[in-house]
This record gives structure tokens, C-alpha cells and sequence, in this order.
């Protein structure tokens, strides 16, 4: 017996008419952006954390994570280096079920993601929160293939995709915003945010 088909979710950009940002421009491909090697997967090994501002931390394998419901996704995609993507096909579990095993306190407003070599990026908790945001694994009907993020990406697609982190590993809550990886001044300073709409590419603006 198969298993049931998982829920469709829409985002909401793919209702716009004009689903191109500003100075976007559409591709058909995938490019592959990244900084530093790709990670290797070991699933006997691999953990998924939630903690920080949490009562109780929470940690699963990749077995048990699977395990939770899982739902698709269909959404664009907008790179700030100008690509978009339209109608991707996601699939894995709501960022809205992976919080909800946990008790965050009341201070918690801001989600730190962490990944493989060190890699985060911030978001605002209202953000992640978002309807049609998940940890995906697969990608139109297949697996992800390691270069876009497999095991674990999440995908947060009303936000440029640096905020769709690659390779996630967990999940740490906080009461104020802090720099991931490409927000802070060393790496590019890119926005705190990144709405693609309103063009929010760097900091300075």
C-alpha cells in the first residue's frame, strides 16, 4: 500500500500576476550557489536540534524527523544574485510542525538556522512561521540532490533563497536578531531580512 499524498500548500506569490520581482529574471535552470564544499550525509549520524529559548530542547535522527507529517509545497523561488524559479514542487514537514514540539518562551522573536560547516542564517520567527514554509527533502518528485541541500533544506520561498538554507541541522530560538553567515560584514553583508519585492539585497538598504 502507498503511502497517502501529502497536502498541497500554494504559496501566496504564485497567485501574483507579475510573480518577477524587481530585477529579477526568470531561468528554467537551477544554478547551484553555495559557499564551501558540499557535506557529506551520514544518516547513523545525522541530528536535528531545536534549542535556545525553548522549556525543553528537542532532538531527533533523520529516521525520526521523516517520520513527522510531511506536506508539499508549491512555490517560487528568487535568488539575490537576480535568477527566479518558478513552480518548484517541495516536499517534507512544515516549519510550523517542527516548532510546535517544543515550548518557546515568550521572548523568543527571531530563529537562528544552523547547518553543516558552520553555516546559519536569521529570520525573523514571524517568517518562519509562514504557511508555506518547510524542511524539505525532495524537490519536484525526487530527492534532493546533495548540492541543493539534501539531507534537509528549508525553504522559506516569500524571502530570497540565501534564507532557504542548505544542509539544515537545527533550529535555535532568541529574543533579538543576530547575523547568520552572509547577513554579517565579513561575508557580504547581505539584508537582515531579504524581501525580494521590496529589493531588500543588502544592508544598507
Amino acid at each position: 500500500m502507498s503511502d497517502p499524498q501529502p497536502p498541497l500548500i500554494i504559496s501566496s506569490d504564485t497567485q501574483r500576476a507579475n510573480r518577477i520581482p524587481p530585477r529579477q529574471a526568470q531561468t528554467r535552470k537551477w544554478p547551484i550557489l553555495h559557499a564551501g564544499s558540499t557535506p557529506t550525509f551520514d544518516r547513523s549520524r545525522w541530528t536535528f536540534h531545536i534549542f535556545g529559548l525553548v522549556e525543553k530542547p528537542w532532538q531527533r535522527t533523520y529516521d525520526e524527523f521523516q517520520a513527522l507529517p510531511r506536506v508539499q509545497v508549491k512555490a517560487d523561488m528568487h535568488c539575490v544574485t537576480r535568477w527566479s524559479r518558478l513552480d518548484n514542487l517541495w516536499e517534507g514537514v512544515s516549519t510550523r510542525d517542527v516548532l510546535s514540539k517544543v515550548r518557546s518562551l515568550p521572548e523568543a522573536k527571531f530563529v537562528m538556522v544552523h547547518c553543516e560547516h558552520g553555516f546559519t542564517t536569521n529570520l525573523p520567527l514571524a517568517d518562519f512561521l509562514g504557511k508555506d514554509c518547510l524542511f524539505a527533502w525532495k524537490h519536484d518528485g525526487h530527492d534532493l540532490e546533495p548540492d541543493h541541500g539534501y539531507p534537509l533544506r528549508l525553504v522559506v520561498p516569500l524571502l530570497y533563497a540565501w534564507k532557504s538554507a542548505k544542509w539544515v541541522r537545527g533550529i535555535e530560538l532568541m529574543a533579538e536578531d543576530r547575523a547568520g553567515f552572509w547577513e554579517s560584514w565579513d561575508h557580504g553583508g547581505y539584508h537582515m531580512r531579504g524581501d525580494p519585492w521590496a529589493e531588500q539585497r543588502f544592508r544598507d538598504h
